[in-house]
Formats: structure tokens, sequence, C-alpha cells
């Protein structure tokens, strides 16, 4: 289990959820290389904030961290600010890019318009058991305010729960992107563990949407979805000024 220092504190990284749906990437294989591997370990360390938003990195120093040349950093910071995580700015360097109240309402609305489709064709085109069973076992996932190391668990959880779901859809295109806004979500849960952001709703919410893909009615697995999609915005809004969010999108 691997501790990390950030805002003061000491947290620990869980080892990955045993699950079939905790592969957050797409079904085709990408071939590990050196560049993959320093994509990997530089977006893991921006998303459980390691480095700050708005913090200025150098391509030396992080080529010293993830024990390699420059280019391979180079070629992940490309990635990464592809997946708005990272900002390049010509002759000046990285900079970890800001958590925006433009972010996060372009985060829910895409959210919204993907994760309900997700659920309405999982519904529609139904699941195996052990499947379904999987997701329930996720949906328990709890979180204590007093163990941060619980929290983090339940944050990997909520992933592979919303992946999960998406993987069920059997639609390539859906998995991706569910899976590329995982980031921006992790990024923001990692961020709300002091403040309390978690309970038992979340699950609750959880185990309503895998019934309703179980009884394969679609209609109800998307609107619970929205609802579910809307409970977390509302929550994420009204603490919005606890976070490191900034009001404007530069």
């Amino acid at each position: 289990m691997r501790k990390i220092d950030t805002r003061g504190k000491s947290y620990s990284i869980p080892p990955q959820t045993l699950s079939s749906f905790s592969n957050t990437a797409p079904l085709s294989t990408e071939p590990t290389t050196l560049t993959n591997k320093v994509y990997s370990s530089f977006k893991h360390d921006i998303i459980y904030g390691v480095f700050q938003p708005g913090e200025a990195l150098s391509e030396q120093a992080l080529a010293n961290r993830y024990k390699s040349s420059r280019t391979p950093v180079r070629e992940a910071a490309v990635r990464l600010q592809k997946d708005r995580l990272l900002r390049i700015v010509p002759n000046r360097g990285y900079f970890v890019a800001q958590i925006t109240l433009q972010v996060l309402n372009d985060l829910y609305e895409f959210r919204t318009a993907v994760e309900c489709a997700a659920a309405e064709l999982a519904a529609a085109k139904g699941a195996d058991p052990e499947l379904l069973k999987e997701l329930k076992t996720l949906s328990r996932v709890s979180c204590s305010p007093r163990d941060q190391g619980s929290c983090l668990r339940f944050i990997e959880a909520d992933t592979a729960f919303h992946v999960g779901i998406a993987r069920i859809s059997r639609n390539q295109m859906l998995l991706q992107a569910v899976s590329e806004a995982r980031s921006q979500m992790e990024r923001i849960m990692f961020a709300a563990i002091d403040i309390n952001y978690y309970g038992e709703v979340p699950g609750r919410e959880h185990l309503e949407i895998v019934s309703a893909i179980q009884d394969r009615d679609p209609s109800r697995a998307r609107q619970l979805m929205h609802d579910h999609i809307m409970q977390s915005k509302d929550k994420v809004w009204g603490v919005a000024n606890t976070l490191p969010v900034r009001s404007t999108t530069g």
C-alpha cells in the first residue's frame, strides 16, 4: 500500500479493487511502454493531489521523479492536456489544471449525457447475473470520515461501478467516454474527502440502478442514473467554495 502526503496529511493508496470492472481503460489493451507508465503515474499523482491545482511543474523534475528521460514526460504531458488535467504553456512549462466552475458544469453535463445512455442500454441489453452481483458488491463499499483509506476505496469502487455500467452497455464509445470522465470525477471526490462529502446515499442509489438493469427496465435505469448524477452535482455545488475550485475558466 503506497503512502502519499497531500494537503499536509498522509493517505494510504489502496491496491486496485479486485473487480473485473476496475480497469477503466477501453477493452483493447494498450502496450506497456515507458511513455504509458509515465502517463499513468503522472495522471495518478494529479488525481490524488500529489500535485496541487495551478502548481508549476518542470519537465526535468518530472523525468527524475518517474525515472525516465524528458521525451516520455513530454509525450505524457500532451495526453494529460487532452484529459484536461494539465496545461502546457510554451516557454514556461507545465501547470496542473485548475478545477473551475466551468469544468464542474461541463463534467456533469457530459456525465448526464453519456451515463444515462449507458444505463439505459445496459438495461435494454441485459447483463450476466454474476456481473450484476459484482456491481452490487461495489455498491456496498462504504466510506467513513474517520478513515481516509476507506474513502479512497470508496472512490475506486465508485469508478469501477460507473465504468461497469458502461461495460454492460456493450458500447465501446460510451465505455471510453465514461472512463475518461472518471479522471476528473476522482480528482473532485479525492479533494472532498476532508469535508465529509460521502454518505450512504450513493450506495443506495447504485443498488437501485442495478435493480432497474436486472429488471430490464431501460426507462427506470436511465431516470435513476440521471437522479444519481444530479444528487452528486448538487452536493459538489454546495461545497464548491471549500474545494480547490476557481470561479473562472482561465
